[in-house]
């Protein structure tokens, strides 16, 4: 069972390191997140306190299946929410849905239902591309990182072992 606290641990960090990545991209090199960067950070924050629930909880059998069940659950929601998003950035320029307003501007100005479709669906600005490295830009990489911590959460969930309880 070490090995299985010690894998809740990893995905830990590694969403703690997403979002540092993600306060750099926005703080120091000036990106601003459009509605679906919000979204998926969100998910990522959803992702780390399962993560860190499960590693400090050090479940048997069954804790790690439903650990792992949520884990994969919300990791393949964040996936297909970055692959919404990177396909918005691969659509022409006349497909692409118009901008809305800052997200500040919508969070006070909209209903909560209408706020959530934005954030959900994108936006003209989740279409902009400002960062690409090795071919990927930062959706497409936030996408390869919610399929691996899929890939954790469902190994996690196939090779749980011990004894049965939570």
């Amino acid at each position: 069972m070490a090995r299985v606290r010690i894998l809740f641990w990893l995905g830990f960090v590694s969403c703690f390191v997403l979002l540092l990545a993600a306060a750099y991209f926005q703080l120091v090199e000036d990106l601003e997140p459009c509605p679906l960067c919000v979204s998926q950070r969100v998910i990522i924050l959803v992702l780390g306190g399962l993560f860190l629930a499960a590693a400090l909880h050090n479940p048997r059998r069954l804790g790690v299946r439903i650990y792992s069940s949520l884990v994969t659950g919300v990791a393949l929601l964040g996936a297909g929410i970055s692959a919404r998003h990177v396909w918005l950035q691969n659509l022409p320029a006349e497909e692409v849905p118009e901008c809305s307003p800052g997200l500040a501007y919508v969070f006070d100005n909209f209903p909560l239902a209408k706020t959530l479709k934005l954030m959900l669906n994108g936006t003209g600005e989740c279409a902009d591309i400002s960062w690409i490295f090795l071919g990927l830009t930062i959706p497409g990489w936030t996408l390869v990182a919610f399929l691996l911590l899929a890939l954790v959460g469902l190994l996690q969930f196939k090779t749980s072992t011990g004894e049965g309880g939570l």
